[in-house]
């Protein structure tokens, strides 16, 4: 079988490949080229220049093809766009689930097919497979440090179809381990931590360079709609935030709502931040069916969130919400809102 393997130069989507080519399928390698790479722009240790030669090096090392795909008109559209758009409006965005599903999966299933391959496969700590009937079924990756569901609930059936993770099954430590077994160079290469087009991690002025008329200046309030202090600007805030706040206050303040239309931020005691239920609207079914009644879940509201046991409902419009049997803290529009059945990606959404 004819199989195209995302390769991102690390370690996990290396040994993916690897582990395909040594099971005798038909493997060819993809890099995906993000920016410029005249080196006007800079990025941190994920997408760079030296990952797409590890890519290559490693492609070589196996045995198979290796390609070099410039998706950096898809790239600024999908997911830098949004990033910008979203913390203008307000929200926090989630770039990493919109390459992964929106960018990565969709683009390459398209090259995929004209390369006669019937199987994408990625390096994502997930598992896919059969369920019943016809449906396909995302589950979380067996090492629960390293699980990327998360970031793949927008998968439809179609792609996960067509879809194969083979590190999914196995430990980081394991997948470092097989990497030196084969003597690949990245077996002890770090892992990307940051966001691949901040390094700096300086997401305010990342936002100012890429969208100087839409920034609004406004007022931070209490809870009561008294004026603290001035700021320079929305997206310089997320839902949950303590620091950065230009308040001075004898307890804790954090950021409770924010309100990109009037410019106002609003900043209270932690108490403040619980929430009992939510909404997300672009909901996909990930596994194939929107529950026609309360269906009990657990759900999680950031990557390293511990999921909180509840029940989900669908909304018209694409919507649905969640009620919690616990206090959730610091719920954040712009972030994604995935439900669980064990290790079962029942589906998610966008929180509103």
């Amino acid at each position: 079988m004819r199989v195209v393997v995302a390769m991102s130069g690390g370690v996990d989507s290396s040994v993916a490949a690897a582990i395909l080519a040594a099971e005798g399928h038909d493997v060819v390698g993809l890099s995906m080229q993000l920016y410029d790479q005249s080196g006007t722009q800079a990025f941190g240790s994920c997408c760079s220049l030296d990952d797409l030669y590890d890519a290559a090096r490693v492609a070589t090392a196996i045995g198979i093809p290796h390609y070099i795909l410039n998706f950096e008109r898809q790239f600024q559209q999908t997911v830098v766009a949004n990033f910008v758009g979203e913390y203008v409006a307000g929200r926090t965005p989630l770039p990493c689930a919109h390459c992964n599903s929106d960018l990565k999966f969709s683009t390459l299933l398209e090259r995929a097919q004209g390369l006669g391959a019937e199987v994408v496969a990625t390096g994502h700590y997930a598992r896919v497979e059969a369920g019943a009937g016809s449906a396909w079924q995302l589950r979380r990756g067996l090492d629960p440090d390293k699980d990327q569901s998360y970031f793949l609930f927008s998968l439809s059936q179609q792609q996960l179809s067509r879809a194969t993770f083979p590190v999914g099954g196995l430990t980081k430590p394991e997948v470092r381990a097989h990497a030196r077994a084969l003597g690949l160079r990245v077996a002890d290469k770090p892992d990307s931590q940051e966001i691949c087009f901040i390094p700096d991690g300086d997401y305010a002025g990342f936002v100012e360079r890429q969208l100087p008329e839409a920034v609004k200046t406004g007022v931070v309030t209490d809870e009561g709609g008294r004026a603290l202090a001035a700021h320079e600007g929305v997206h310089r805030f997320t839902i949950g935030q303590r620091k950065g706040l230009g308040v001075a206050s004898p307890v804790p303040l954090y950021v409770l709502r924010i309100d990109a239309e009037s410019g106002q931020v609003t900043v209270g005691p932690r108490e403040a931040l619980e929430r009992r239920s939510l909404t997300a609207s672009l909901v996909n079914w990930t596994c194939g069916a929107a529950p026609d009644e309360w269906r009990p879940v657990r759900a999680q509201i950031r990557h390293r969130h511990r999921a909180a046991a509840g029940r989900v409902r669908t909304l018209p419009g694409g919507r649905a919400t969640f009620e919690s049997d616990e206090p959730l803290s610091a719920v954040t529009p712009g972030q994604a809102a995935v439900f669980y059945d064990g290790d079962l990606v029942v589906g998610g959404g966008w929180i509103d």
